[in-house]
């Protein structure tokens, strides 16, 4: 069994059946839609609330600058592409397969729908390339110091948990889409 082609296979079917059709017409009303009150979502640089990012939109954040917080918010469909473009692809595209530097902190952040969605193209493709060279060898060789406490762990293990979040917060985007058209 030829198991890149299987964790590489999981992750294209996903997006291209029920994930990249579902973001076709994305409208930038949709993309900055906030369902409930206190979303994080994109928004433009504003000195006063906690953001990250470089240029003129930034993202939501803690007041620790991070990404965690207690209960965590609801996001908004252009945080969720965000994240999956910055922290779950890109970051990891450019520490694995030798992409173009990404780092959620400085990234600049798109202020409309196809511009993220370009953004996201572009890291989906990266990590794809990346992660269909690794081949079996690949795949068995540890993550290394990138992934801090998980630097041990076979690069296996980093496919599928990229795939998960990929689906996930893929997921995630799409009921915000369904949300939005049934409001």
């Amino acid at each position: 069994m030829d198991w890149n082609k299987v964790l590489v296979d999981q992750l294209r079917y996903h997006w291209e059946f029920p994930l990249r059709p579902r973001l076709a017409g994305l409208t930038d009303e949709e993309y900055f839609w906030e369902p409930v009150a206190g979303c994080w979502s994109i928004r433009p640089a504003d000195a006063d609330r906690p953001q990250l990012g470089s240029g003129p939109f930034r993202i939501d954040c803690a007041d620790d600058l991070d990404f965690t917080a207690d209960p965590p918010p609801v996001t908004t469909i252009a945080w969720r592409l965000a994240h999956i473009t910055t922290s779950v692809l890109g970051q990891r595209t450019q520490d694995h397969f030798g992409g173009p530097p990404c780092d959620a902190a400085t990234w600049a952040y798109p202020g409309s729908a196809d511009e993220a969605l370009e953004q996201l193209d572009a890291a989906y493709a990266g990590w794809l390339a990346g992660a269909s060279a690794l081949g079996e060898e690949g795949l068995a060789q540890p993550c290394g110091p990138a992934e801090g406490p998980f630097a041990d762990y076979p690069m296996a293990d980093l496919l599928t948990h990229i795939h998960r979040e990929v689906i996930h917060h893929g997921a995630e985007v799409c009921l915000l889409r369904d949300l939005y058209a049934h409001r």
